[in-house]
């Protein structure tokens, strides 16, 4: 037998985790002294800690941000990667016999009215893979660039409204009484000049040499002029969109910089809106 101390009123409670309560642990959290099972430590600086703490230390760690505001997450251009993925899928699928895409998404002045849709689906499709290689592969060195610098809901809105300023050029520009009002137009051109178009204002805004982006572009916008079946059109509105938003983006200032990303991205897009509507309207 022994003696019960005095104050002694039982088995000496045995400690478990605080989230998986049928385990026994003995380390404690070296942040909340909470004890922590095998799968919920985590290594520290001296000891453990519980991944409760964790979480909440790098919730309230100050997010990195680039010059341009962008997040340096230091991985890679996901959306740009998404994007190139989605073109690829939709150019083998283009390729399945029996499986009708291209019809369905092309873009053509003379069917967008009542399709609006065609407007930005254009711009995931391909006539041919040389097309698709090309365009891809400016995508990927532009977008690896931009993705990190702008951040990813950024770099996304100037992707989509340029490829849809793209397609806006080409209804501007098209006849209503020729037959350039039933000429189709695919590829991923247009987001791509706008993405030209923002390497600029980046370059510039920062003081450096703007001489090769401003030659690339031109080389481009000359040889959509020569080589037939190339729409230019598509080239320059997708270039003018990229180089308005791409201004609003790199200029704001630091302190309104989300304000005025966010209202520029809206204005773009109500712009875009309205000149569609007015075109069609006059028609």
């Amino acid at each position: 037998m022994t003696a019960q101390q005095p104050g002694q009123t039982g088995t000496p409670q045995v400690p478990v985790c605080p989230r998986h309560p049928d385990t026994v642990s003995y380390v404690r959290c070296q942040r909340c002294g909470r004890p922590a099972c095998p799968r919920c430590q985590r290594p520290a600086a001296v000891g453990v800690q519980c991944v409760d703490c964790v979480r909440e230390a790098e919730a309230r760690r100050p997010v990195a941000r680039t010059v341009l505001g962008g997040r340096a997450r230091g991985d890679r251009p996901v959306v740009t990667i998404t994007i190139i993925a989605l073109c690829v899928v939709l150019y083998l699928a283009q390729r399945v016999p029996g499986l009708m895409i291209l019809p369905n998404l092309i873009f053509m002045p003379a069917l967008a009215e009542a399709e609006p849709h065609r407007f930005i689906t254009s711009a995931f499709l391909h006539g041919g893979a040389l097309h698709l290689a090309l365009n891809m592969y400016a995508l990927w060195i532009v977008g690896s660039i931009l993705e990190p610098a702008l951040g990813r809901w950024r770099f996304l809105a100037l992707y989509l409204l340029s490829a849809i300023g793209g397609s806006v050029g080409v209804l501007l520009l098209a006849d209503p009484t020729g037959p350039s009002w039933g000429v189709t137009v695919v590829g991923a051109s247009g987001a791509v000049f706008g993405l030209f178009a923002a390497v600029f204002f980046v370059l510039r805004r920062f003081g450096r040499d703007t001489t090769q982006i401003v030659v690339l572009i031109a080389i481009n916008f000359f040889l959509g002029f020569v080589i037939a079946g190339i729409a230019w059109q598509a080239h320059l509105g997708g270039a003018i969109t990229g180089a308005v938003l791409a201004a609003a983006y790199v200029y704001a200032p630091r302190e309104r910089r989300t304000l005025l990303g966010v209202l520029a991205t809206v204005a773009v897009a109500a712009l875009l809106v309205a000149l569609v509507v007015v075109r069609y309207t006059t028609v």
